[in-house]
């Protein structure tokens, strides 16, 4: 065979394996290799309050998607020490909920400990939501971390369950806070 037809068939190749990837992303999302992916990990705005049999996290940010992210980890902080967990992995969620902005809040977070519990115990140290739509009540969101390892991670108080008690989103607070309780 000559060079011209080896760089033919060498082109073709790289060329299905390339449509094969774009299609493999439309179909399933973006890969979840975090090889090339560097970033910042966020302030924490988030604290624990007394609740009687279970926690309160109270989030805080900058605009009410920031809140969310940073309930959700709050949620993943009283499982296990954060700091600990590293960006070897990445999960993506994407969901709808009806209604109002508290039954998205209970919907995000639902889904993060469903991840949590269906995928190998995945723990996200960083959450980014990319996709906050308020008229449809919907989010895509991605999570960065790794799955919990016993041998490496602190074992805290396991999350059994969102729940709606005493649930509160303050967006006319500069802060945004979001209150909610979880099962424990």
């Amino acid at each position: 065979m000559s060079n011209k037809t080896e760089n033919i068939n060498t082109k073709s190749q790289q060329q299905q394996q390339q449509e094969q990837q774009q299609q493999d992303e439309e179909e399933n999302g973006p890969s979840a290799s975090n090889e090339d992916v560097q970033f910042d990990y966020p302030d924490i705005k988030y604290e624990f309050l007394d609740n009687t049999a279970d926690v309160q996290i109270h989030a805080w940010g900058n605009s009410l998607e920031e809140s969310f992210e940073q309930a959700a980890m709050g949620m993943f902080a009283h499982m296990t020490d954060i700091d600990r967990i590293e960006n070897r992995d990445m999960k993506q969620i994407d969901i709808r909920a009806e209604g109002d902005l508290q039954n998205l809040l209970f919907k995000f977070l639902s889904e993060w400990l469903e991840v949590y519990g269906t995928e190998d115990y995945f723990v996200a140290r960083k959450i980014e939501i990319n996709l906050f739509d308020r008229n449809e009540l919907r989010i895509i969101a991605r999570g960065y971390g790794e799955n919990f390892d016993l041998s490496r991670h602190a074992q805290g108080t396991e999350v059994k369950a969102i729940t709606y008690s005493n649930m509160q989103i303050h967006e006319e607070a500069s802060t945004n806070d979001v209150y909610v309780i979880v099962d424990i």
